[in-house]
């Protein structure tokens, strides 16, 4: 059996598992918001560490050798252990094993910690640097909502709207690294969804200027059905993403790091955008989600 826990602050209920660290259920009184897995793709709300998105050739150099590390790393799959259980707090750990340095050289603690309370679902990634040399990592939030979040509502009458116009540019994603610099496909302040958007990969916005955006399904009057907001801080970037080939689906995730460039490749320490910690260092990666 799955070993999960649930917490609730009467108005949100959310599950969390071992398996992951992940968050695999989120629902208020007008039912679940988040994607439940399926055939389209198996995960929820995967943690992107100590990578987000790919190396180039799945390759990290470190000290001149090569360690092979796959797509958003290792941590979306590893087995945490539970640090904390409460009625509306839970926490995992994640630290380095035999099996992850022989990937990813590196000394490190990761702790998921979640929380609830009225209507908000709160998020933190800890990452934290127990050696004496400098922990070189990324870190992501990958959820997945309902989309639509209303049965009978369809994709292109949902829309994510920004508190402020994002500048851009955007930049183009190429067979899961980060190419050039592309125009955000924004009206205004609001990205039109369609599942056409995303035919190629994800929408990657560098140095997001905002730090929240609202998801709205909407009525034929162009009034509200169900929304949510996700916010967050410490993230410096965002990517927004569905399939390619159309699923039930939205992904909101922000970053602290991005793919490769397209052509580069180097030491993990030089990599852009890549971050280092100092010895006994630990930061905050946290995004919310109001229903």
């Amino acid at each position: 059996m799955t070993d999960t826990h649930a917490i609730s602050s009467g108005a949100l209920q959310a599950t969390v598992r071992a398996q992951g660290g992940e968050l695999v259920a989120l629902a208020d009184a007008k039912g679940p918001a988040l994607w439940h897995g399926g055939p389209e793709w198996p995960r929820h709300a995967p943690v992107l560490f100590p990578v987000v998105g790919r190396l180039t050739d799945d390759t990290l150099i470190h000290q001149g050798r090569s360690y092979r590390l796959t797509q958003h790393g290792f941590a979306r799959d590893a087995l945490f252990t539970w640090v904390e259980r409460g009625t509306d707090r839970a926490v995992l750990e994640l630290r380095e094993s035999a099996e992850t340095l022989a990937i990813y050289p590196f000394r490190f603690v990761l702790r998921m910690i979640y929380a609830v309370a009225g209507d908000t679902l709160s998020v933190t990634t800890q990452v934290s640097n127990p050696a004496e040399t400098p922990l070189i990592c990324g870190v992501g939030a990958h959820p997945a909502f309902l989309w639509p979040l209303v049965e009978g509502v369809s994709k292109e009458a949902h829309r994510l709207s920004f508190p402020e116009v994002e500048p851009g540019p955007g930049r183009a994603v190429e067979g899961g690294l980060i190419g050039g610099p592309l125009p955000l496909p924004f009206s205004g302040k609001e990205l039109p969804l369609a599942e056409g958007l995303f035919a190629n990969d994800a929408i990657v916005i560098p140095d997001v200027a905002n730090r929240s955006v609202h998801f709205a399904a909407l009525d034929a009057a162009g009034q509200e059905r169900r929304a949510l907001t996700v916010s967050w801080e410490g993230f410096w970037d965002l990517g927004i993403w569905s399939k390619p080939t159309g699923a039930p689906f939205l992904c909101i995730e922000p970053w602290a790091g991005m793919a490769s460039p397209l052509g580069w490749q180097g030491e993990f320490a030089d990599k852009p955008g890549i971050m280092a910690l100092a010895p006994g260092e630990s930061r905050d990666f946290t995004w919310r989600v109001t229903l």
